[in-house]
């Protein structure tokens, strides 16, 4: 098998040189000239780079493989299991609401979907300072330390008493959460190439559907041996205490194994760091800046691209935050008893877990992402359909459309995958990944307060509202798969011009996508 020979060439200096280029007037969504370009802050990787200045860093597709084999064993069963307890987490609420809860603590009116959504109001306000705090501190350990909070918070919710205090552990619940998502996106953006990271974000993601299916059965379990066996504890406080409690645990564990990037990695060898931060110039992001940079935070306020994401996110969160705390009294409303919509509520993760990895799969090998994102929206609005027009007697088609429903998350994923390919620049990325997740918890917010206590049990009107958004979304979807096409062609005049000019070590300079010419957008 033939070598590839890697050889970094970037000076020590490099930093504080400015790139030379040119760029041709009028190009629309396209950075300054790279002569204009500050790099005298360039990107972490380029220090491992410039130690290795001269030496030829050669491997074979046979070695590459290995070592992208080796990471994946090393970061993927953490990302997977921690971010499947992100939505398990989140969604024990909706097993409490049949098991008990509602009851107990004495909710009336809208007081259940306040709690729902005061989640996402901690997860809101905290969005912002916590992109900031991923940027600039180890990225691993302040993970980690997020996991080991919101578990202890959800084994606070055991203890809530009332309205008020369900309604301040919630809140702080989002706060600690509000990490993992735009955390999870940069460990994939810094460790994968672009063509790997669309099926690593649906790995992770697809987790959210093993999270659904294994609560399902575990809030399940409780509820009938309780039932049969009472205890001290009512069967929903048991489930919040054994998920909280592991969850935490995986929190101690991503705290001693999860490296914060390749410099640091323990688990590869000094070649192998080398090669792990080599194989990822192509991506024309390097591994993070820790410094904010103000002009690529404008830059993020400023790209339509970015603000497509973020209305996305808005809108499609809408029918997720109805849904992901309703889907049980859904069920229970298609003629289901409370204890069979425990087991009902899996199927869904199933659906979830096969569509992301088939859109995953499909969308890398197509080079589709875009398009294969989008038709996950497209069956997830004939499922809402199927809800809304089916005939009330019709349980069990009502509940496939329930079940189509969750290829939505396709969508999602998607766009949260291209945060991480398509956005360069670290602050930038970081600033898109604070919208889109601020917009994310907005639409949250708004999703439990559709389901009005008075259209119970149907909630026709809800439904609706999903459908339409859902329809909106697709509209979006539409819009971002021409822009990214055009900015590509835009790029491609740059580099075509005689006067154009790579500079040496440009990939780990901490360029933005908008800045860097050679910076091709994923479609």
């Amino acid at each position: 098998m033939s070598e590839v020979d890697r050889t970094s060439t970037a000076d020590p200096s490099a930093g504080g040189e400015k790139p030379t280029g040119n760029s041709p007037s009028g190009a629309v969504g396209v950075g300054p000239p790279l002569e204009q370009v500050d790099g005298s802050d360039p990107d972490e990787a380029l220090k491992l780079v410039a130690a290795r200045q001269g030496e030829a860093i050669v491997w074979t597709p046979k070695e590459e493989r290995r070592l992208l084999r080796k990471i994946d064993r090393h970061l993927m069963p953490f990302l997977c299991i921690v971010y499947g307890l992100n939505y398990l987490d989140k969604t024990t609420l909706s097993y409490a609401s049949v098991m008990g809860i509602k009851t107990d603590i004495h909710l009336v009116g809208q007081d259940y979907s306040w709690i729902a959504s005061m989640f996402y109001f901690g997860y809101l306000v905290w969005e912002w300072p916590t992109n900031r705090l991923l940027q600039r501190l180890p990225l691993a350990k302040y993970s980690a330390f997020n996991v080991i909070m919101w578990g202890l918070m959800l084994c606070c919710l055991a203890a809530v008493k009332d309205f008020k205090g369900a309604m301040v552990v919630r809140f702080f619940l989002g706060v600690f959460e509000a990490a993992v998502s735009p955390g999870f996106a940069l460990f994939t953006s810094q460790w994968y190439t672009k063509k790997e990271q669309g099926m690593r974000v649906a790995w992770w993601f697809s987790f959210n559907g093993w999270g659904q299916i294994v609560g399902g059965f575990v809030a399940y379990g409780i509820a009938v041996r309780t039932e049969r066996h009472p205890i001290l504890v009512k069967s929903w406080q048991l489930v919040f205490l054994v998920t909280g409690f592991f969850t935490a645990f995986m929190g101690v564990l991503f705290l001693c194994f999860m490296p914060d990037n390749q410099l640091n990695a323990r688990f590869l060898t000094q070649e192998e760091r080398v090669m792990a931060v080599e194989r990822i110039r192509v991506n024309q992001q390097g591994v993070g800046n820790k410094h904010f940079k103000w002009y690529q935070c404008r830059e993020a306020l400023t790209d339509p691209m970015i603000w497509a994401f973020a209305l996305y996110s808005l809108i499609s969160s809408i029918p997720n935050g109805g849904m992901s705390n309703y889907f049980s009294q859904l069920i229970v409303s298609f003629g289901f008893s409370e204890t069979q919509s425990l087991l009902l509520g899996a199927p869904g993760g199933a659906v979830q877990v096969v569509t992301l990895l088939v859109a995953g799969h499909f969308g890398d090998r197509l080079q589709s992402r875009i398009l294969c994102g989008a038709a996950g929206v497209l069956l997830g609005a004939l499922g809402l359909s199927l809800i809304l027009c089916l005939p009330l007697e019709n349980s069990t088609g009502r509940l496939m459309g329930y079940y189509l429903y969750y290829t939505m998350a396709t969508g999602f994923v998607t766009l949260l995958g291209l945060i991480s390919t398509n956005v360069a620049g670290w602050t930038k990325k970081t600033t898109a990944a604070a919208m889109y997740l601020v917009a994310y918890c907005i639409g949250n917010i708004i999703g439990p307060q559709v389901f009005q206590s008075t259209d119970a049990p149907r909630y026709r009107n809800a439904n609706i509202v999903a459908l339409v958004c859902t329809c909106v979304a697709f509209t979006i979807f539409i819009f971002i798969n021409f822009w990214c096409r055009r900015q590509n062609k835009v790029k491609a005049a740059i580099r075509s011009l005689p006067t154009y000019t790579k500079a040496d070590g440009q990939e780990f300079l901490d360029l933005t996508d908008r800045e860097n010419p050679e910076f091709i957008y994923s479609l």
